[in-house]
């Protein structure tokens, strides 16, 4: 929801508030792996119940994911290598620390908790897959009402202010609630598009189903 709103600002306002990134050519993808190299960091101190630690290297980590982006378009340095290398540390990233929380609370004997993180790890899954199963179909999905950046500021709030639990059963309902919603518009999207097949002559478009 909020890179939806404010993506098109977001370049303007990393150019300002970290100007020593764009005086001297950095690869973005370095960029890349060192923030996911950063928040698996914090995935390890989530799962030793280390949250102070966890949330600042999350944030951390998660700075190094919103700039690589900014600095990759400023030195025309985009490729698809690159969205692809991000996309998948993004999912690593998300996996791991959720996977971390649920294991805290497992350990801590907190089940109700751990499986409410487990939801949360689900969610985000979906989310970010329906998304790319929407691209592949070439329909285009609405961003949602928790996505990847909410979840990470979230967390993050979550740890440094000692409200994770009230947190995991927000980004419970809200992801998985995104998803739903996903999954309507996909539906909505398909079923008009087959519609205005329907009307023309010749055949369709065969989809296979599974990956």
């Amino acid at each position: 929801m909020i890179k939806e709103k404010y993506g098109h600002r977001l370049d303007q306002w990393i150019r300002t508030i970290f100007p020593f990134l764009f005086k001297r050519e950095v690869n973005p993808n370095l960029l890349t792996v060192l923030g996911a190299i950063v928040c698996l960091a914090a995935a390890i101190a989530f799962g030793m119940g280390q949250f102070l630690a966890g949330g600042l290297l999350l944030w951390l980590g998660g700075m190094f994911d919103l700039v690589d982006g900014v600095v990759a378009r400023h030195f025309a340095r985009s490729s698809a290598f690159g969205a692809f290398l991000d996309s998948t540390l993004d999912r690593l990233v998300d996996m791991a620390v959720l996977i971390a929380l649920v294991v805290h609370y497992a350990g801590a004997g907190e089940r109700g908790t751990a499986l409410v993180a487990g939801v949360v790890l689900i969610s985000s899954v979906l989310t970010s897959y329906t998304k790319a199963r929407a691209e592949a179909l070439k329909l285009d999905l609405p961003g949602g009402i928790v996505e990847r950046g909410e979840r990470v500021f979230l967390l993050v709030a979550g740890a440094l202010f000692g409200l994770m639990v009230p947190v995991l059963w927000l980004l419970a309902v809200g992801a998985t609630a995104t998803v739903v919603q996903r999954f309507a518009s996909a539906r909505r999207g398909i079923e008009s598009r087959e519609f205005e097949r329907a009307a023309r002559p010749g055949g369709g478009e065969r989809f296979v189903h599974g990956e």
